[in-house]
Parts: C-alpha cells; sequence; structure tokens
C-alpha cells in the first residue's frame, strides 16, 4: 500500500497581473534572477510581455492546426474508398495553404563565431529527461566514455564460446560471485586493437603487435614492437598530447574531429595483461546532449515544473549533483572537469570534460495553469519555457558558473512540433522578445527545429528559412513523425502494422529529404542534421549493424539511448567521414521526387488474419499500458517498457502517440471493435501487471480498473486520441496525472 496524499494546496502570488504559483516564484525570485543581474520587476513584466504579445498569435495558429486537420479529413471522407490520386491531392493541400510556395534558394545566417565546435562536429547526441538528477548528470559527463566498458558490458560480443559477461564463482555451499571473464577480456582487447588500426594507424603492422607506447621528444611517438623494432605513426599528427594521473598515461589523438585516448597503466589489472599496458581505449562520445523539459518528463504541476527548471538550472551553474544507493554502494553524481593535456610541444590545453548542453522546450499546443494571465486562463507552456531556460542560462553567458557550458557564448534551445513555417517564424520572433527582455545580443538563443510533424516535413525549406539567423539543428524521429502521419491521413483508410510502416514509401523519402533540404540550406558544417533514437537500449550489437547508416546517409549526429550506446555509435564516425558525405550529397541537389513520395499515404494493402490483427492490437495495448501506468501513477516520463516478447524498449510519449493513433485508426476503419478492444486491454493489464510485480511503488492495473486512473486514461487514449489535436496524448496524461496526485487521494495496491 502506498501512502495517502496530504500535500497542501499550491499557493498563488501576483506579479504584473499574472497569477504564479507560489513555488516557482520563489524558485524563480530567490534561486535563479540573484545571480543573474535581472530585477524580479523586469522579468515579470517580459513574462506579462510575452503572454499579451505571442499568446493570441499562439492560439490563432493552434486554431490554423485544427481547420487544416479538419480540411484534411474532409477530404479523405468523401474520396474512401478510391485510389489515391497524387495530383489532386497536391493541388489541395497547395489551394489550403497546408503546403506552401517554395521561396529562392538560400543559406542559413547564424554566426558561425557564435557556435560551439560541437555543433558544427560529427557524433553521437543524448537526449534524457532533466527532471530526473541522475540520468542528467550521466548524460552531461557521457563526453568520454570507455570503450573497453562498452564492449565488455553489452551484447556488441556474443556470449559464445566462453565469453559470457559474468562468470559465477564459489566452492559448493558458499554464496556464488561474478567475476571478471579473461576470455571476453581478451575479445574486447582484440576489438579495439582493430578500431586502433583503422583509426591510427601503424607503418605496416597492427597494435596487436605492441609492447610500449612511448614519446621521445625528437621523434614523436614511437610504438615498440615484439621485434624490438621502434615504428611511427603512419600519420604522426594525429596525436594531440597527452596526461598523467599517477601510474596512468593516456596520449591523446585525433580521427574525424573527435579524440580518443591510448590509456596506459602496467599497474591496472587489465593493463598488467597487456603486452603494452594498454588498460582502456577511451573515446569521445556524447558531443552535445538535449537535457529534455517536454516528452520524457512527466510535469503537470508546479512541483513538477520546479524540479524542471531547478535542474537545468543546476547544469548552468554547474553544482548539479545527487546522492543515490546503488547495489549497496552509496555514490554522489556531479559534472565532470575538464580535461587537461599538455601538447607535443609542451603547450597546455584543455578539452571538454562534458557534453554541450542543449534545452528542449515544450511545444506551442501546451498550456500551464502554473502560470494564469489576468482573466485566469492558462497561459502557453512554451512561453514560460522561452523565458526561464535562457534566464537560467545566463550564469553559463556571464560565466558566473563552476563549468562553462558554451565557450562561444550561446543557449541552445530545441523545439519540437512545430507545424510549418508559421509557427517556426513565431518562435523566431518569440526568442528575439527573451533576448530584448533578458538583455542579450540578438542571436544569442540559438534554435534547434524538430522535424517530426508533416507539415514542417513538406514545408521544410521555409521552415528553416524562418529561423535562418539562429537555426543550429534539424532532425528526423520516426516515431512522432509517424504518429502525426498517422493523424493527418486518419480518414485515409487503415494504416499498415506498425513494422510494416517502417517500410512506408513516405518514411525513406522524409528522412532523405530532411538531410537534403538541410544540405542545401547550408547547415553542412555549420549546425546539425541529426537522426532519431534507437529505441532497444539492450539491444547494442544490432544498434551497431543498424545505425551506421545514419552518419552515411550524411547526418551529423543521431539519437542514442544511453552513455554506453554513445560510445559504441562513436565508432560510426570514426567509420564514415560525415563531412565527405555531405559534400558529395549537396553536389549531388535535391531529389525532385522526394515531396511526392513524403505526401504518399501509408494505406494498408495485405489482408490480415483475425490472429494478425489481434496480434497488432494487443502488441499496441502493450506499448499503451506499460508506459501510461508510470506517466501516471509515478510521474515517470521516459522509461524501458517490456514488449510482450519481454524485449525492453524506452518508451516516451513520442511512442505513446504512435500506438494510441493506431488502435484510433483501426478503430475507425473497422480493422478492430471496441469490445475487442476493450477486452484485449483486460487481458494485457494483467501481463502488464505481472511484469511490474517487484516493483514496490507499482499500482496494479487490474485491482479496481474502473477506479483506476491509468487504465482509465489508456481507455482514454485509444477511444478519444483519433480526435485529440495532432494526436497529441498530453491532454489526457497531464489529466490523470494530476488526478492521481490531487491532495487526499488513495492509492492502493
Amino acid at each position: 500500500m502506498r501512502p495517502e496524499r496530504n500535500e497542501k494546496p499550491e499557493e498563488s502570488v501576483s506579479r504584473h497581473g499574472l497569477t504564479i504559483a507560489g513555488s516557482l516564484c520563489d524558485l524563480i525570485e530567490r534561486e535563479i534572477l540573484p545571480g543573474t543581474g535581472i530585477a524580479p520587476e523586469r522579468l515579470w513584466a517580459g513574462l506579462r510581455r510575452l503572454v499579451t504579445e505571442f499568446g493570441p498569435r499562439n492560439r490563432d495558429l493552434l486554431a490554423r492546426r485544427d481547420e487544416l486537420q479538419r480540411k484534411l479529413d474532409d477530404y479523405h471522407r468523401t474520396r474512401r474508398g478510391r485510389l489515391h490520386d497524387a495530383r489532386e491531392y497536391r493541388t489541395y493541400i497547395e489551394d489550403i495553404g497546408y503546403l506552401v510556395p517554395e521561396g529562392p534558394d538560400f543559406e542559413i545566417e547564424t554566426r558561425t563565431a557564435t557556435l560551439d565546435a560541437e555543433v558544427m562536429a560529427a557524433g553521437p547526441q543524448l537526449v534524457v529527461p532533466v527532471n530526473n538528477a541522475r540520468y542528467a548528470l550521466n548524460a552531461t559527463n557521457a563526453r568520454w566514455g570507455s570503450l573497453y566498458d562498452a564492449l565488455y558490458g553489452t551484447d556488441m560480443i556474443p556470449e559464445t564460446d566462453g565469453c559470457e559477461r559474468e562468470i559465477k564463482s564459489g566452492s559448493a555451499g558458499a554464496e556464488s560471485r561474478t567475476t571478471y571473464n579473461p576470455e571476453r577480456g581478451k575479445r574486447v582487447v582484440r576489438f579495439a586493437a582493430d578500431f586502433l588500426d583503422q583509426v591510427l594507424p601503424l607503418a605496416g603492422v597492427g597494435h596487436d603487435r605492441a609492447t610500449a607506447y612511448v614519446f621521445e621528444p625528437r621523434a614523436g611517438l614511437r610504438v615498440h614492437l615484439s621485434d624490438g623494432r621502434r615504428i611511427p605513426l603512419a600519420r604522426p599528427e594525429q596525436l594531440r598530447g597527452w596526461r598523467t594521473d599517477v601510474t596512468l598515461h593516456a596520449f591523446l589523438f585525433e580521427h574525424n574531429g573527435l579524440h580518443f585516448e591510448l590509456q596506459i597503466d602496467r599497474e591496472h589489472p587489465v593493463g598488467a595483461a597487456h603486452p603494452a599496458g594498454v588498460c582502456d581505449v577511451v573515446l569521445e562520445a556524447a558531443l552535445t546532449t538535449i537535457q529534455d523539459c517536454e516528452d520524457s518528463v512527466a510535469a503537470v504541476d508546479a512541483q513538477d515544473k520546479v524540479l524542471v527548471y531547478r535542474n537545468w538550472l543546476g547544469l548552468m551553474r554547474g553544482d548539479l549533483e545527487i546522492t543515490f544507493e546503488k547495489n549497496g554502494r552509496r555514490s554522489t553524481r556531479r559534472m565532470n572537469p575538464d580535461r587537461r593535456y599538455t601538447a607535443p610541444d609542451g603547450a597546455e590545453f584543455v578539452l571538454p570534460g562534458r557534453s554541450l548542453l542543449f534545452v528542449r522546450n515544450v511545444g506551442q499546443h501546451m498550456y500551464t495553469g502554473v502560470v494564469r494571465d489576468e482573466t485566469g486562463a492558462d497561459i502557453p507552456e512554451a512561453l514560460l519555457d522561452a523565458l526561464v531556460t535562457p534566464l537560467a542560462a545566463l550564469y553559463d553567458l556571464n560565466r558566473s558558473g563552476a563549468f562553462v557550458n558554451s565557450r562561444a557564448g550561446s543557449v541552445y534551445v530545441v523545439k519540437p512540433k512545430l507545424h510549418g513555417p508559421d509557427e517556426a517564424a513565431l518562435v523566431n520572433d518569440l526568442f528575439g522578445v527573451v533576448e530584448d527582455i533578458l538583455g542579450l545580443a540578438r542571436g544569442t538563443i540559438k534554435i534547434g527545429l524538430m522535424d517530426e510533424e508533416r507539415r514542417t516535413s513538406v514545408n521544410l525549406k521555409e521552415c528553416i528559412r524562418a529561423l535562418r539567423e539562429r537555426i543550429v539543428f534539424i532532425n528526423t524521429g520516426f516515431l512522432d513523425r509517424t504518429g502525426d502521419e498517422i493523424h493527418t491521413n486518419m480518414h485515409a483508410g487503415p494504416v499498415p502494422r506498425k513494422a510494416d510502416l517502417k517500410n512506408a514509401t513516405w518514411l525513406a523519402a522524409y528522412e532523405n529529404n530532411n538531410v537534403d533540404v538541410g544540405l542545401a540550406c547550408g547547415l553542412g558544417g555549420r549546425a546539425q542534421i541529426g537522426k532519431g533514437m534507437w529505441a532497444q537500449p539492450d539491444a547494442m550489437r544490432a544498434m551497431f549493424a543498424a545505425k551506421i547508416t545514419h552518419p552515411d546517409s550524411g547526418a551529423n549526429c543521431a539519437w542514442v539511448p544511453s552513455p554506453t550506446a554513445a560510445v559504441l555509435h562513436a565508432l560510426h564516425y570514426h567509420q564514415v567521414n560525415v563531412q565527405e558525405r555531405q559534400i558529395a550529397r549537396r553536389e549531388r541537389g535535391r531529389d525532385p521526387n522526394l515531396l511526392q513520395e513524403i505526401l504518399t499515404p501509408a494505406i494498408l494493402q495485405a489482408t490480415l488474419t483475425p490472429e494478425e490483427i489481434e496480434a497488432e492490437l494487443a502488441n499496441n495495448l502493450q506499448s499503451i499500458l506499460g508506459y501510461v501506468v508510470r506517466w501516471v501513477d509515478q510521474g515517470v516520463g521516459c522509461s524501458k517498457v517490456p514488449d510482450l516478447n519481454g524485449v525492453e524498449l524506452m518508451e516516451d510519449r513520442a511512442t505513446l502517440r504512435i500506438s494510441s493513433q493506431h488502435v484510433a485508426n483501426w478503430l475507425l476503419h473497422g480493422m478492430v471493435t471496441e469490445d475487442q478492444v476493450r477486452a484485449s486491454m483486460r487481458r494485457i493489464a494483467r501481463i502488464v501487471d505481472d511484469q511490474n510485480a517487484n516493483d514496490p511503488q507499482y499500482r496494479a492495473l487490474c485491482d479496481q480498473p474502473d477506479e483506476n486512473v491509468a487504465y482509465q486514461a489508456a481507455l482514454a487514449l485509444v477511444f478519444r486520441d483519433g480526435s485529440e489535436p495532432s494526436g497529441y496524448t498530453e491532454k489526457i496524461l497531464s489529466a490523470a496525472r494530476l488526478q492521481a496526485k490531487a491532495p487526499g487521494s488513495r492509492i492502493v495496491r
């Protein structure tokens, strides 16, 4: 049983005609503002200005979304059962203003002098819920990671032929324990040596022959071999420097713009077994991290929002830390310091010890009662984020924190779920006013544009044009983009199974168009062109086989689910020279057929058996229930949710959106019935309860399901989500979470 909740209701205060939750006001006035040079009066007057100036404009743009969707629904309803007419459809969406005319060619105007090197480089990117301090710090510190650990601790090396990750030891009757497996260790060392042969070639031999790495002042780095020879690197300029820490000596090298260390310590257990004393290869991995306030976060009230902002503040001040217990040991995690090296000429230099941090604000459709306007109405939450996240970043810009995030003096804000150029223009204007309020030079706040809504995809060039003076990032994302694809074409027909959607014509065209348009607009070498997440955090071998397609496509960053995955994905950027790929792709030019392919709806063509339909329905409902129950009852916005086969998948609101839209679509087109969905939901709820049986905080779905807030939210997502604007799940989730958190509510297991 979990205790009855008796939190006191949130008290509010009045500032410049706005009604503000007391805890948020305290955070801003007592913790954030004192170190920024911004007076409270100026800050609250600025927020009032944002609400007054952009609130109505935002409301009108959301109404425009709904208007266009109604027209698309009407179009498809009147043509149900007919073959898709590409020319007629193209003319229609141009006539209603869904597809806007494409203007002349241009290149982005973001000033490179104000960009950090990480934005222009090629490497992995992490996305992490900022309200979880431990995860936020793990991702921040994922700039550097051990290749040995990433190989040894994952399925990158198969557990065959004596290579299990754990081997049991202990005498009969004694408690067994896990110990280091030397055979697996040998495979790790062999893999690392092969990697070094590729990125740090020697003159005619492999690194497996090395017995020592020695820097000689006149000759440079020399590698001693088992036959007594001393040979140089094939490219001596790759040696950038070294650092020493007690018995550890680390040589620093560079390849394809990424650094890596060859660490030597003959007193280390691994180094002692290596002929040259190599104890690890440490890679520069997550160059950038998006600290997320959006899809991976469950923030529904002032208490939640304060935690989001306080953690972001801690990252910008450099003082965020968390103490926790794991495996019976108490640990404290804080931000890593920079790394100091000595160059071959004796000069000292520093490399960042942390990932460059972006912050993802919420979408324009989100509204919050944490702040209310003079009429008592909720304000657009995006306006609050737009002001508070750069406000906290003033500690970084003013260099008053313990560490520096942006050495170039910029704030990097990622904007999700924008629909078309008009909304991109709103964001550009919004952050211009925020810069004025905070006393920042125009262009200080840089924008990352997430290409995850269909109206943005088909108008991408014009969206970039609207943000051309501050854009630093575009990306693709299968899940949200697929959710919007289903919703946009909801009445066109039943969609294929989720697995088959990955082979749809529109998806490959969307991925290619994003890169082509980005390069045509001058993002190559000046901004990030990104790709989406790998959703199976434990399937690293499969990720390694698949995700090389991202740099190979010309994308210079891609999302990975963990710091370990970032290390493994970093190997791809050593294998592929992204700059060369981008140059070749831009010279080839844009494919004129891509837009038409993007506009081709994915409609089910195959005839499915009842068993196939039920299996697909169960897969979707498992995804929905497994995620929603944690979101609603525990406030977990991103988690590993086991599917029906026990495979753990990373789930957030994007995965929920696609699953709920898929069921809503099949209900609309008679692929499944309401009774069938309800029966399947009850059956899947029992499976989800069993999967979470060991979680002491879990509230069983099958206990009084009619009164279970999470279960009812899942039903609402399925039966109402077809009518929710753009198929977004936030309104239903937030209402359920607020109900679960309400004072006096009882949660009984």
